[in-house]
């Protein structure tokens, strides 16, 4: 692990991260560097029970929580949803993205909980300049996530009526569309079980996992452990404030526990999780899913047409090829990685890979947003010397 030791070395000293927590495993053994400080200019260091926000790392999570309701047998895959979200029954869909909201057609059948765990429900992230299209005028206006992201703020309730307000962008089934279907996921279990989806999580993952660092916000008693979250500022590159620790957005518990990007988590907490999908749903004598779970979740579930948006920019969504249930699915091979290497990353900075042929998992924690190519160049380093590491 020389060579990665070096790569992360060279990230922290050049000013690029102020600190990063990795994490690799072959054969369940791991790993770990722990690097930098916990906050630009120095000061605290980091450490490995530093707690990052795991952005979209977030939606195998949330996956994970909406098979064990299907085992449970509250759920079935491919049954409308509209039981416990009247608010998404009868759609109308937009006759196209640029269309008028008033221009729809009625959606030839209602959304289903399989639509929504492949983001081909109908409605995501438009790829497009902010404003470009009334849909995305729309979303701003009624402040429910006009990026791509679902605004914590909101009571979860209030943001699906908002959204239910809104027609689909393109027929449920059609297309592959960015993250909003793991958020109405996150609404659908609580609904589904009557509290919250963080009590969900609790008790059916992450308390059986020992994933005691893992949540939707960062306790008072462990606040010192959660570092700065930084942006580049678009003139200058430079690294901004993004989220603060103390009195920072993950330093409450939120009224949304958003489903696409809420959690926060260790390396070794996630750990846990990696090794618990790659053992096929089971951690030691704990068992989460079951080893058909797993693969439904972990197989790619796309058409060629419906991957044909995702497929449009591989540098926002990663270029797996395929898309199983809440991440990733590589049924193209490139570089080192193995058809079947399953994961995905997080905005502001994470990345999470397994790979079952190669018994390798691995994870990347940093605290820099990926919207310069400092942190997807250093995600893609990471993975390629991870794999170089195997050959050692």
């Amino acid at each position: 692990m020389n060579a990665l030791h070096e790569r992360l070395t060279e990230a922290v000293g050049s000013g690029a991260f102020p600190g990063v927590v990795a994490l690799v495993a072959v054969k369940g053994e791991p790993h770990v560097e722990v690097l930098g400080t916990l906050h630009a200019g120095g000061g605290e260091p980091m450490r490995r029970d530093t707690i990052f926000r795991m952005a979209s790392a977030t939606k195998p999570v949330t996956a994970t929580a909406v098979l064990r309701l299907v085992e449970d047998g509250r759920l079935r895959l491919d049954d409308p949803v509209r039981r416990w979200l009247p608010e998404l029954a009868g759609r109308r869909v937009l006759r196209g993205i640029d269309a008028e909201l008033d221009d729809t057609v009625p959606a030839r059948r209602e959304v289903t909980v399989r639509d929504l765990l492949t983001f081909t429900w109908g409605f995501g992230m438009v790829i497009a300049p902010p404003g470009t299209y009334p849909i995305q005028r729309a979303m701003a206006e009624l402040g429910i996530g006009s990026d791509g992201t679902s605004p914590a703020a909101l009571d979860p309730d209030e943001w699906l009526r908002r959204l239910g307000s809104l027609p689909l962008m393109c027929q449920p089934g059609q297309r592959w569309l960015y993250n909003t279907g793991s958020d109405v996921l996150g609404v659908l279990v609580a609904r589904v079980t009557g509290g919250t989806f963080g009590d969900f999580l609790a008790e059916r993952v992450f308390g059986p996992l020992g994933m005691v660092d893992t949540g939707f916000h960062v306790p008072a008693g462990k606040i010192g452990r959660l570092p700065t979250s930084y942006a580049h500022d678009p003139d200058t590159g430079e690294l901004v404030v993004w989220d603060p620790a103390a009195g920072g957005k993950y330093s409450s518990p939120p009224p949304f526990q958003v489903g696409g990007d809420g959690l926060v988590s260790t390396v070794d907490d996630y750990h846990v999780f990696t090794q618990m999908l790659l053992n096929g749903g089971r951690r030691g004598a704990v068992r989460i899913l079951s080893e058909e779970s797993v693969r439904q979740m972990t197989t790619d579930q796309l058409t060629p047409e419906q991957k044909e948006e995702k497929d449009r920019f591989p540098e926002l969504f990663g270029d797996h090829g395929g898309f199983g249930f809440g991440l990733g699915v590589r049924t193209i091979r490139r570089g080192a990685a193995s058809v079947g290497q399953f994961g995905w990353d997080g905005g502001l900075g994470t990345s999470v890979q397994v790979d079952p042929a190669r018994q390798l998992s691995g994870v990347l924690l940093t605290q820099v947003a990926q919207d310069t190519a400092d942190t997807p160049g250093l995600i893609r380093d990471f993975w390629e010397l991870a794999y170089a590491a195997l050959d050692d």
